[in-house]
C-alpha cells in the first residue's frame, strides 16, 4: 500500500472544497464508499484491546477508512485510548489518512460513564425554557467533544400522541410548536450556531425522526403511523421545517415507521421531493440503526439486501449506521449502474467536508486529562440541578407544600423510587447522583428524622441506569415480597407525621422498544405492580401524604389525585434528582414547570391531546368523562399569578400582515416565581377542521411579589397559516380566538378576536 505524502487535501491553508476536490480524486469506489458507512461491533464490547494488537484483524476493520465509530459504554479513560488508537491507525496506517467521525447519543447527557446527567427530555421540556435548552445542550457537547465525539444522535424531535410509546420519556411532549422551537434551542446548543457550522467545542445535531414515529398504530415502536399528509404536515412535520429553517441541523434520521405503506428509510417522496427540494436542506441523512436491513427483513418491500440497499440509498439514505451491514455492497452496485456515482460522490463530499471543517485532519487526537476536566466542571453540575428545578412540575397542592422545616419530627420516605435515582432511556452514569431520598435527609434539618421503607419494587435486576436500559432482561419483583414489604412500610408510616410517597416507573419499565425479547412500550398507564396497593395502604393511615412521581411517560393515578393533598411530577430528574426534590419540597425553590403531555385518566381515552378538533371529545364515553386529569401547559406555583386579559395592537388584519398581542401577569403572591405564559390560538372557520386551540407562542417570566410584567407576542402570517382544502400552506380571511393565560385549560384562558380580511 503506498501511503499519500504531502498532497494538497492535507494542506489546512486550502479551502474546504480544494482539500475535498483533491482528495476525492486520489479515491477507489471502495474508500469511498467505505466513508457512507460506520463502523460497529456490536453490543457493549466493542473493540476489545486485543484487536488493536492484530494487524490484520485492524485491516480487516479500518483498512479502507470509514464514516464513523459508533457508541460503547466506555468511561473517559477507555474512549480516549481506543478512538486515540483507531484515528492513529486510520491517519497512519490507511493508504489516504482519513480519520473517522465518532458518533454518540446525548439526549439528556452524554450517554457513557462519567458524563453529566440531565433530566430526561419529557422532563427537560417541562421548563419551556430555550434558553436552559440551548445551555444544557451546549454542555452535553462540550463533553462529548472533549472525549472526541463529533457527531450526536439527537436530538429527538417526535411529536408524542400516544404515551403508551416507550420512548414518550425521550421527546418534549405533544406540541408541533413547542418541540420546533425547544429543537431550535438544541440544535443551536449542539452545534454552537445557528447557521449548521460546527463550533470548536460542539457537534454535529441529528434531527431524529422524520417522520410519524410518535404516533404509531397501538404506541408500540416502529409500528405503522397510519396518518394522512395534511396530518404529518400539520402535526409531524412542523418541528423538522422550524429546526431545518431556523439552526440548520447537520444531519437528519428518517423514522423506523413506514406511513401509507412505505417505511421512512425507503420513501423518496420523503427523503427527496419533500425534504430536499420542498424545503431545501443540504445536510446528511443518516439511517437509524439497521434501519435499511429493515426494509426486507420487517417491512417485507425489498427481496433481499441488495434490493433494499439500492432502494434505501436511492430514496435518499446517504449514510448506513451503526455498520456496514448492506451498504458494503455499493461498490458493486455503482459498477452495475443500480446506484448512480454522482450519488455516491455527492454523499462522499458531504461527510469529507464535514470532517475538514472539524479539524480532524489536523487534530485528531483527544487528550484524557482534559475531557476529564470538563465532565467534572461545577457549572455542569449547577446547570443539571437548574434544569431539574425548573422541569418539576406541582400537579396539586391544597397547602400542604411547602414543608415548614421542623414542624413534621419524623418524616418517613417510601416507594420504589425514593432510595434508587432513575434516570430513564439513553442515560450516562455521572460521578455523582442524590436519590429523594438522600435529598430529603440532606434538606430536612437537623430536627427531623427521615425514615425509609422500601415499600415495594418494580424489577430487581437493576444496576446502572443504562445497562437497566439496555439488556434485555426484566426480572419482575414477586408479587409475595411485595405484600411484605407494603406490611413493612405501613409500619414505617405509621411512626412518622408526614409520608413522601416516591411512585412511577424504571429503565425496564418505559424504555424504546426494539426486539420480543426487549419491549419496552406499554398497554396501561396505571402504576406498576403493586404500587396501587402500597399507595392505599399508606393514605389510609390518614397521615399526610407528598405524591412524588418519577417516570418516561404520563401515569392515570385517579384515585391518588383525589386522596393526597400534594402531587409532584419529578419524571427522571437526573444525577441533581434529590437535591432538586428536595428544594421544591421545602420550598426553597418555588415550582415552575408545567407539563408538556396530557395526562389522561385512562389509557382507553387515547388519543388524547390539547390541540384535538371540535368534533373529537364533545361527549362522555358511557364509563368516563373526556376530561383529561392533568391538560398540557398546566403547572403550580407556590405563589398566584393573576392575569390581565389580552389585548391586540391591532384588531383587523390582511393576509400578509402581522399584529401583536398583550397581556400583562402579575405576581399576586408572597414569595418570587417564574411563570410561563402561553399563547393559544383557533381559527373559528375554515376550509378544512381545525383545532381547537394551538400553542403559538409561550414566556418563561420571573415576578417578584406584586410585580406585574406585560409580555408581547407576535402573532405572524405562519402562525396563522394551514394547509388548506386543496392542501395549500395558506392564511385564509376570516375570525381567529386568540388567547393567553397558564395553561390549555378553558378555564385558565382569556381570549380576544382577531380578523383576518
Amino acid at each position: 500500500m503506498k501511503k499519500t505524502v504531502n498532497a494538497p487535501y492535507k494542506d489546512p491553508s486550502l479551502s474546504i472544497k480544494k482539500r475535498v476536490e483533491d482528495l476525492m480524486g486520489r479515491m477507489t469506489l471502495e474508500e469511498k464508499c467505505a466513508q457512507l458507512m460506520g463502523l460497529w461491533n456490536g453490543g457493549v464490547e466493542d473493540f476489545k484491546p486485543e484487536i488493536f494488537s492484530d494487524p490484520a484483524k485492524m485491516k480487516e476493520i479500518f483498512g479502507l477508512g470509514c464514516h464513523s465509530v459508533h457508541p460503547a459504554p466506555f468511561g473517559i479513560k477507555d474512549t480516549v485510548t481506543m478512538r486515540n488508537a483507531i484515528q492513529k491507525y486510520l491517519v497512519e496506517e490507511t493508504r489516504l489518512g482519513i480519520p473517522a467521525l465518532f458518533v454518540d447519543e446525548g439526549q439528556h447527557g452524554m450517554m457513557r460513564p462519567e458524563a453529566t446527567v440531565f433530566p430526561q427530555a419529557i422532563g427537560l421540556a417541562c421548563s419551556w425554557d430555550t434558553a436552559l435548552f440551548e445551555k444544557v445542550y451546549g454542555i452535553v457537547a462540550h463533553e462529548m467533544r472533549s472525549r472526541g465525539t463529533h457527531h450526536a444522535l439527537t436530538p429527538v424531535i417526535d411529536v408524542c400522541r400516544d404515551p403508551r410509546w416507550g420512548r414518550t420519556e425521550e421527546t418534549y411532549g405533544e406540541d408541533p410548536y413547542l418541540n420546533g422551537m425547544l429543537s431550535i434551542a438544541a440544535v443551536k446548543g449542539l452545534q454552537g450556531s445557528d447557521n449548521g457550522k460546527v463550533d470548536k467545542n460542539n457537534v454535529a445535531a441529528t434531527l431524529k425522526h422524520l417522520v410519524g414515529h410518535g404516533e404509531s398504530e397501538g404506541g408500540l415502536n416502529q409500528a405503522p403511523a397510519n396518518h394522512s399528509i395534511r396530518v404529518l404536515r400539520d402535526y409531524h412535520m412542523p418541528p423538522f421545517k422550524m429546526c431545518i429553517d431556523h439552526a440548520k441541523p447537520v444531519s437528519i434520521m428518517p423514522s423506523y415507521n413506514e406511513v401509507d405503506g412505505v417505511p421512512s428509510h425507503a420513501n423518496r417522496w420523503l427523503l427527496k421531493d419533500l425534504l430536499r427540494d420542498e424545503w431545501g436542506y443540504k445536510g446528511m441523512i443518516v439511517s437509524d440503526y439497521n434501519g435499511v436491513e429493515h426494509l426486507f427483513n420487517k417491512h417485507f418491500v425489498c427481496t433481499d439486501a441488495v434490493d433494499a440497499t439500492i432502494t434505501a440509498f436511492n430514496s435518499g439514505v446517504q449514510f448506513e449506521f451503526p455498520q456496514a451491514n448492506l451498504y458494503r455492497l455499493l461498490p458493486e452496485l455503482v459498477r452495475k449502474r443500480k446506484v448512480k456515482k454522482e450519488d455516491v460522490d455527492h454523499a462522499v463530499e458531504q461527510a469529507l467536508a464535514f470532517k475538514f471543517s472539524m479539524g480532524l485532519f489536523e487534530n485528531p487526537y483527544i487528550d484524557e486529562k482534559e475531557a476529564v476536566a470538563v465532565s467534572k466542571s461545577l457549572m455542569h453540575r449547577k446547570t443539571a440541578l437548574k434544569a431539574a428545578h425548573e422541569s418539576i412540575v406541582l400537579l396539586k397542592n391544597d397547602g400542604l407544600l411547602p414543608l415548614q422545616k421542623g414542624k413534621y419530627k419524623k418524616i418517613a420516605v417510601i416507594g420504589p423510587c425514593a432510595k434508587d435515582v432513575w434516570f430513564g432511556g439513553y442515560s450516562g452514569e455521572p460521578y455523582e447522583k442524590v436519590s429523594l431520598l438522600d435529598g430529603i435527609r440532606a434538606k430536612a434539618g437537623s430536627g427531623t428524622e427521615v425514615l425509609f421503607a422500601q415499600g415495594c419494587r418494580l424489577t430487581i435486576n437493576t444496576t446502572l441506569s443504562y445497562f437497566n436500559w439496555k439488556y434485555d432482561e426484566i426480572i419482575f419483583a414477586s408479587r409475595e415480597e411485595n405484600l411484605k414489604l407494603i406490611k413493612e412500610a405501613v409500619k414505617v408510616a405509621k411512626e412518622a407525621d408526614l409520608v413522601i410517597l416516591a411512585l412511577g416507573e424504571n429503565e425496564h419499565l418505559c424504555r424504546e422498544a426494539w426486539a420480543q425479547n426487549h419491549i419496552g412500550d406499554n398497554m396501561t398507564l396505571d402504576l406498576f405492580g403493586e404500587q396501587n396497593e402500597l399507595a392505599d395502604a399508606i393514605t389510609a393511615l390518614g397521615k399526610p401524604v407528598v405524591l412524588y412521581l418519577a417516570n418516561g411517560r404520563p401515569l392515570s393515578i385517579n384515585k391518588l389525585a383525589e386522596t393526597v393533598p400534594a402531587i409532584v411530577e419529578g419524571w427522571y430528574m437526573g444525577q441533581e434528582t434529590g437535591t432538586a426534590a428536595a428544594d421544591i419540597i421545602f420550598g426553597e425553590v418555588n415550582p415552575s414547570g408545567k407539563l408538556t403531555i396530557t395526562f389522561p385518566k385512562s389509557v382507553g381515552q387515547i388519543p388524547m391531546y390539547y390541540n384535538h378538533k371540535p368534533s373529537a371529545r364533545w361527549q362522555d364515553y358511557i364509563s368516563l368523562d373526556i376530561k383529561p386529569l392533568f391538560h398540557f401547559g398546566y403547572g403550580l406555583s407556590y405563589t398566584k399569578f393573576k392575569y390581565g386579559k389580552p389585548v391586540l395592537k391591532k384588531t383587523t388584519i390582511k393576509k400578509s400582515e402581522a399584529t401583536k398581542v398583550m397581556v400583562e401577569v402579575k405576581n399576586a403572591g408572597k414569595v418570587a416565581g417564574d411563570e410561563i405564559v402561553q399563547l393559544y390560538i383557533r381559527d373559528m372557520v375554515s376550509s378544512v377542521t381545525r383545532p381547537v386551540k394551538e400553542l403559538k407562542g409561550f414566556a418563561r417570566i420571573s415576578l417578584k411579589p406584586g410585580e406585574t410584567k406585560k409580555v408581547t407576542f407576535e402573532i405572524t402570517p405562519d402562525k396563522l397559516a394551514f394547509h388548506n382544502i386543496d392542501m395549500k400552506y395558506v392564511v385564509e380571511p376570516g375570525d381567529f380566538e386568540i388567547m393567553t393565560g397558564p395553561s390549555s385549560r378553558d378555564e385558565d384562558l382569556q381570549k380576544t378576536m382577531l380578523t383576518v380580511v
